[in-house]
């Protein structure tokens, strides 16, 4: 048995879980959230948590025994206290703003790089080097987190760039100059 899959999912209150056209529908404080949930595994609401099971031992299955437990507990999760991705962004000119649907940012480039947020996510620029982003589904705020930082990815020799806040850049050693008596 999975050892992620197996553990229960407890619901708290003011969260609906309701089965809706072969998925889970997941409602709380900051949203509805909808997973379509395979064939393979069954998902009961018993009391006050959600127990995932599945029909057969094969190793497809087991993974999607576990993964439908995950995304069930990150639903109720973002339903309730939302994820939050901060960036970072590092270089001498190197700014961010959000303008009304519209994350614009100077990153180095001869124009600003203007990029538009999706809808279920909040952007704010907490200072004009700090981004933060949050909203209830996981997956979009990382993907757009993600999205974001390909625009200037973090370089290793000076370190400029957007990174996640709690990202560790591995650091190169430039070049050393000219030796003597060198052509």
């Amino acid at each position: 048995m999975s050892r992620i899959g197996k553990r229960p999912i407890a619901v708290p209150g003011g969260v609906t879980v309701t089965p809706k056209d072969g998925g889970m529908e997941v409602k709380g404080p900051r949203g509805t959230l909808f997973y379509a949930v395979s064939p393979a595994v069954s998902v009961r609401l018993e009391g006050g948590s959600l127990s995932v099971t599945r029909g057969d031992d094969s190793r497809p299955v087991r993974a999607l025994h576990g993964l439908t437990r995950a995304m069930l507990q990150n639903m109720i999760t973002g339903v309730t206290a939302g994820f939050r991705k901060q960036l970072e962004i590092v270089g001498v000119g190197y700014k961010a703003e959000v303008q009304g649907g519209t994350l614009v940012m100077a990153l180095g480039y001869s124009h600003p790089v203007r990029v538009g947020i999706p809808k279920g996510i909040s952007v704010k620029a907490e200072r004009p080097t700090l981004i933060s982003i949050e909203g209830a589904d996981r997956q979009a705020v990382g993907e757009f987190a993600a999205e974001v930082r390909a625009l200037r990815p973090p370089e290793p020799y000076k370190g400029k760039g957007v990174k996640y806040v709690d990202e560790r850049i591995r650091r190169k050693v430039g070049k050393t100059g000219a030796t003597a008596g060198g052509k």
